[in-house]
């Protein structure tokens, strides 16, 4: 008997008459696996937690994703030695062989008009657009060798979030859910939120890849529905969108048992887990029973700070639900003019929120077990560009991958301390460069993972986040 013949005679209503106890015995086996009281874990769900290889600092992400490139100069990296170059084109022996993506390699170098202070009790040199993230100084690591191989915004995105240029990756919340699963039953494993203008990668910077589709970011919004038609249609009850539910879940049943076809899996998960949503999402995005304390420092109700604040604090309300990778996407920091109208703008919706959450997250307890992440694609040149010649106090600055600044924070970071560091006029790293595979390496570690063996087979090979790169930054972890 061949195996198709074989599945055709095994309906399950065979299967309920002739297993020993039965459905009974299904369900309580079931329910005991739910509880973690089983040997094995329940199979049939994609994103049952699973534990990682070896124990790991942090078991949730918070990635804040500043879309665009912000200016590492005018945020993290004072560099009072620009002002030397001040109006002047850098030799051509400091620019020979550099690409660009706009501007020439003789334009002018531009100094910061930004002020920089030490913060905290490590003396940490932040700008003064950021004065709320500057109370957390002790809490942060500052990375300022940041290195990238590309250098333009869409190809970036890749990089950072998918571990190459190519389309087809799964990016690191996809990787993240499929080795952790998620603790969360009745959120997704990896939410996506997104405020400012939208981003370059758009959905490639949240994608599944050759990934099962369960492991794919999933995009709420902050106000009404959180997913656009979680909400019953009307004169459609609980009862009758469960019936259908379990209609269409017996026939996506015997289709997976007939042909093992693991997206088949990921729809009948993603189903159950929508109707489970529709009780649980409602629930999360209601804020009346935070103390208006915790609303104030966030910022939310206030402007311009309300969009990110409510982003921020669903991040954290999502971590204490279970919630694996949560990812902030805020756009866009493309200051190729209007460099200090832009980023004083960002900043002043971005600073006071992101802050909040590291101290929010610290006073609950969280911050140990969650790793937060901060920071761009890449960063910007030293050298000025200027879109429309002859207005005063348009000018801004190019793409450049080739040294910027990123931070972490809570789930084993080592913080209150800087990394790496670049030239006297933030051109080219000069001490503990870390690549953005280095980077994926080192939030792998920190959930219990060695990034060579996290892989999944595609193609006849075996894919990682890392591509065939990149090393754990062990400065930046708690020993």
């Amino acid at each position: 008997m061949d195996w198709h013949k074989f599945c055709e005679i095994q309906t399950r209503r065979s299967f309920f008459r002739s297993s020993v106890g039965g459905i009974g015995t299904a369900a309580i086996a079931h329910l005991l696996a739910t509880e973690g009281r089983t040997a094995e874990q329940d199979r049939s769900d994609p994103l049952q937690p699973k534990s990682p290889p070896f124990k790991g600092t942090a078991k949730n992400v918070i990635f804040l994703f500043m879309e665009g490139a912000p200016s590492q100069l005018d945020l993290f990296d004072p560099k009072p030695g620009l002002h030397k170059w001040d109006g002047q084109s850098l030799p051509e022996s400091m620019t020979k062989d550099l690409r660009l993506a706009f501007i020439k390699p003789s334009a002018k170098v531009m100094s910061s008009p930004r002020k920089f202070t030490p913060a905290g009790r490590c003396g940490m040199e932040l700008s003064d657009f950021l004065p709320h993230l500057a109370t957390c100084a002790d809490d942060i690591c500052l990375i300022r060798s940041m290195f990238s191989d590309a250098f333009n915004h869409h190809p970036g995105q890749l990089l950072l979030m998918s571990g190459s240029i190519q389309f087809g990756r799964p990016s690191m919340g996809s990787w993240v859910t499929f080795g952790l699963g998620s603790e969360s039953q009745n959120l997704p494993g990896f939410v996506v939120l997104s405020s400012g203008r939208g981003t370059s990668g758009g959905a490639s910077n949240f994608t599944s890849g050759f990934l099962p589709s369960t492991y794919q970011g999933v995009v709420f919004r902050n106000t009404g529905d959180p997913v656009l038609y979680l909400s019953n249609p009307p004169g459609v009850s609980d009862a009758s969108q469960r019936a259908n539910l379990d209609f269409i879940r017996n026939i996506n049943e015997e289709r997976h048992a007939a042909t093992g076809d693991v997206e088949i899996a990921s729809r009948i998960a993603s189903y159950e887990l929508a109707f489970r949503m529709q009780s649980a999402a409602p629930e999360l995005l209601d804020f009346s029973k935070e103390p208006q304390s915790i609303l104030d420092m966030y910022g939310v109700g206030k402007q311009p700070t309300h969009p990110y604040a409510v982003n921020c604090l669903l991040a954290r309300r999502m971590v204490e639900r279970g919630v694996r990778f949560v990812q902030l996407m805020h756009a866009s920091w493309d200051d190729h003019s209007n460099l200090n109208k832009n980023l004083k703008k960002n900043t002043d919706i971005t600073d006071q929120p992101a802050a909040a959450l590291i101290r929010d997250l610290k006073q609950r307890g969280l911050l140990d077990s969650t790793l937060v992440i901060w920071g761009g694609e890449f960063g910007r040149t030293p050298m000025v560009e200027v879109r429309r010649p002859g207005e005063e106090g348009n000018e801004g600055r190019d793409h450049h991958p080739l040294g910027f600044s990123m931070w972490m924070a809570g789930g084993g970071v080592k913080a209150g301390q800087v990394i790496g560091k670049t030239d006297d006029i933030g051109f080219n790293i000069v001490e503990d460069k870390v690549h953005v595979h280095d980077l994926q390496a080192t939030i792998l570690r920190c959930l219990g993972f060695d990034h060579t063996r996290l892989t999944y087979r595609h193609q006849g090979r075996n894919f990682r986040l890392t591509d065939v790169e990149g090393k754990v930054v062990d400065k930046a972890l708690r020993s």
